[in-house]
């Protein structure tokens, strides 16, 4: 059913609809006894953002014109868009080795606008995991695949009965999740071989 305003109480309530300038028309003191709270913040003296919206430097109450910079231990990495670092900035991650090569060069070389700059951090993430992976081998406690990667709980934790039947949003992708774990231990665990039987053949 349509209804098309006839009087200027209807044009009043739809102008949105009707063709034509804007009708502000606005009766404050109508309003603010209809709506209770109505204008509130008409007043800037009601309104506690107002002094943030002024330049007074007293009143921040801070003792410095620019706060005092952290120190700079190493080179960090930041986006060429960036003219410097701000005074106060992460140190727990240092980066290192070939995956830190990675990321400085993501950061020295290409803008953050640049999907370059993505996909070089992503690899290096990449890199990071496997360097990890390597340095574990040295501890007393190196990675195991088997049980980090939660296979085992598969056959002990209703793998299959969770799966069939239902709506989850990994059953897309769960093929691939197997290619995606095992795959490069897999790859890794084959060179591996392949290395030890080139140096046993040179030896015979």
């Amino acid at each position: 059913m349509s209804h098309t305003p006839d009087d200027s109480s209807d044009v009043s309530r739809h102008a949105a609809y009707v063709p034509g300038p804007a009708r502000r028309a606005v009766d404050r003191e109508a309003l603010r006894a209809r709506i209770p709270g109505w204008g509130a913040d008409l007043d800037p003296a009601d309104r506690p953002a107002v002094p943030r919206l002024r330049y007074d430097p007293a009143a921040s109450g801070a003792h410095w014109e620019f706060p005092e910079r952290q120190e700079e231990k190493w080179p960090r990495e930041r986006s060429i868009e960036h003219a410097g670092l701000p005074p106060v900035f992460g140190t727990s991650c240092p980066p290192k080795g070939l995956s830190g090569a990675l990321r400085k060069y993501a950061y020295r070389t290409y803008s953050e606008a640049r999907a370059a700059h993505w996909l070089l951090l992503i690899a290096a993430d990449r890199v990071d995991a496997w360097e990890s992976h390597l340095a574990s081998f040295a501890t007393r406690r190196p990675d195991n695949p088997v049980t980090e990667t939660g296979v085992l709980a598969e056959p002990a934790r209703h793998g299959l009965s969770s799966r069939v039947g239902t709506k989850r949003a990994d059953l897309s992708h769960q093929w691939l999740d197997p290619v995606v774990v095992a795959g490069p231990w897999v790859l890794a665990g084959g060179a591996g071989v392949a290395v030890i039987r080139a140096v046993l053949r040179r030896r015979s």
